[in-house]
């Protein structure tokens, strides 16, 4: 991790907001480990690839998953996630999320129903305007889609420590349900954007928990430290998420992989304790020295 984005890590962990009941949140009642699709599941129709995918979604949903994240930026995986759900026992346990992602407003509508064919589903539980893109349009669209039951939730993402000025602009002015943005160990620079979501009672999507795996490198030949322990962490996986998902104002954490033992490690993040405020910053000082 450099220097700057360390000192930004650090010195976020001394504002973190109290926890405290929030309607929309609460209400949300997912998982605190989803699935992101990003790159993993973008894939063709080779038979081999799809059955380690359908492995990687059979174990997620044994293990209490709920949230499934994707969106036509990802390439086929949408189309694969149709292919495969059918095939999966997920039933009442399936939180689909998607995004709209086009420049141009006329396509929006098309977009957003090719993404339910896709699915194979008659509607979202989620749908977010993909990177902000034409935000002001799209979430016009949105609403009528959750007025037409289309969708339950609606909101937008961000990733890769963009355009947090915006995120706050959206949070202040819109009614949103949910945020999805970047938040991890290398880059804190989302917190004064997670408060905010708090302070309105939005449900916070973190994507990137593993800075896109960045996070891997420095660690994958050193021991666990002895306070892992402490939060029942068994991997570097667990270390990661938990520290992400102990944050007061975050709902979910969408990790993404393509590994059926890396999906179980992932998903063990979602039991046990959590990092209080004082392992919160010891977490962050023993990456921060890696």
């Amino acid at each position: 991790m450099d220097r700057r984005r360390f000192i930004a890590s650090s010195a976020a962990l001394a504002a973190l907001p109290a926890a405290r009941a929030a309607s929309n949140r609460a209400d949300a009642r997912w998982p605190p480990i989803g699935l992101g699709t990003w790159l993993t599941f973008d894939i063709g129709d080779d038979a081999g690839e799809l059955s380690r995918r359908a492995q990687v979604l059979q174990r997620f949903f044994d293990a209490g998953g709920g949230m499934v994240d994707s969106s036509p930026m990802y390439g086929r995986a949408e189309w694969v996630l149709g292919q495969l759900l059918p095939t999966i026992p997920h039933a009442g346990r399936l939180v689909a999320a998607s995004k709209v992602w086009t420049a141009f407003e006329a396509r929006g509508e098309g977009q957003l129903r090719q993404s339910l064919g896709l699915w194979g589903l008659p509607s979202f539980d989620v749908l977010l305007v993909h990177n902000l893109l034409n935000w002001r349009a799209y979430l016009k669209t949105l609403r009528r889609w959750k007025d037409a039951g289309l969708v339950r939730r609606i909101g937008v993402s961000t990733s890769h420590g963009r355009a947090h000025d915006t995120a706050i602009q959206v949070l202040r002015n819109e009614p949103i349900d949910v945020l999805q943005i970047t938040y991890n160990l290398a880059d804190a620079s989302a917190e004064p954007v997670l408060n905010a979501a708090a302070e309105r009672d939005v449900a916070v999507v973190i994507n990137r928990p593993f800075d896109g795996g960045a996070l891997f490198g420095p660690v994958s030949s050193r021991p666990l430290p002895g306070w892992a322990a402490e939060i029942d962490a068994a991997n570097w996986a667990q270390v990661f998420l938990k520290w992400v998902v102990s944050h007061p104002a975050v709902t979910c954490a969408i990790p993404a992989t393509q590994d059926p033992a890396h999906l179980v490690q992932n998903m063990g993040a979602a039991r046990g304790r959590r990092p209080d405020a004082a392992l919160r910053r010891r977490s962050a000082e023993t990456v921060g020295r890696l």
